[in-house]
């Protein structure tokens, strides 16, 4: 009786002293909040605050053409990083070849390297005086480069899939560790050929790890800069790209505020879907993004 009557007794709550809350919620104050106040206080005008700057600068063009470009380049590079990452994985995790378990380890190495080591890489492979073109004009004798995407806005979604595809990889590999082998052995032996084991086990329960990675893949690449400033791709303006071009180049600040507050509605929003994604889907295994 004791022994229940102690198991069923609630675990005695630690009493947290106000004043240890305080000091975070001075350092968020003073380095997040205040300055986010001072870019929506900003974004409604300096002399009569109202909302006609935000009509003003949401129906123009070149806010349009930067939303329309921020949509369609996240959502292709999400795409684009979920099948890419989707297909290596499966061949590190389940195709044997020397070097399997160290191309996975290189995986959180190639996450922490700056976003713009890939861009340059890419400058001195496809630009228009890198090696490839290089090579083609002199072997044909050719007076202009013969590539020119990467001045384009596929050279940026190129790019930055090859920068966050590992983003999906990671926890795909963490997932197919724990798939049972036995199961694919025994779908294998019952002659099952490999897309319908891929199709109907591997990919089920690689399924939680797809969404979380996408949802983060996603709410990366909409707020990605350091790809598309560096590329300087014609034509291919971001929000990102636009507020940076508003603010430093024309000194437009009010401008530059009000793009600046629809790109953290836009990421707070992906972000609170990328949460909601893992507490769906995830549990830990998505988590390890």
């Amino acid at each position: 009786m004791a022994e229940a009557a102690i198991a069923a007794a609630p675990a005695p709550r630690l009493r947290v002293d106000s004043l240890w809350i305080a000091p975070p919620l001075l350092i968020l104050a003073v380095l997040f909040f205040y300055p986010l106040g001072l870019i929506v206080r900003a974004s409604f005008g300096e002399d009569a605050p109202s909302l006609a700057t935000f009509e003003q600068v949401l129906m123009s063009s070149r806010f349009l053409d930067g939303l329309y470009h921020t949509i369609v380049i996240a959502v292709s590079a999400t795409a684009g990083c979920l099948v890419l990452g989707f297909i290596l994985s499966l061949i590190i995790a389940f195709v044997p070849f020397p070097g399997a378990k160290m191309a996975g380890r290189l995986i959180d190495t190639v996450i922490a390297l700056p976003t713009f080591l890939v861009t340059l890489a890419f400058t001195f492979i496809y630009g228009s005086a890198g090696l490839l073109n290089e090579t083609l004009m002199h072997v044909f004798s050719l007076d202009l480069p013969p590539i020119d995407f990467l001045y384009s806005q596929w050279g940026v979604i190129l790019a930055e899939m090859t920068v966050y595809t590992p983003f999906i990889m990671r926890p795909l590999l963490a997932t197919f560790s724990t798939i049972d082998q036995a199961q694919i052995e025994v779908a294998s032996s019952l002659g099952a050929r490999p897309l319908r084991i891929v199709r109907q086990i591997i990919l089920p329960a690689s399924l939680p790890a797809l969404v979380a990675g996408g949802s983060l893949c996603l709410l990366l690449t909409v707020n990605e800069f350091g790809i598309v400033l560096f590329i300087g791709a014609k034509d291919v303006i971001t929000l990102p790209l636009l507020i940076y071009s508003k603010a430093i180049q024309e000194f437009d600040y009010t401008t530059a505020c009000v793009i600046a507050v629809v790109n953290v509605v836009l990421s707070l929003g992906l972000y609170s879907l990328y949460r909601l994604a893992i507490a769906h889907f995830g549990g830990r295994r998505a988590g390890l993004v």
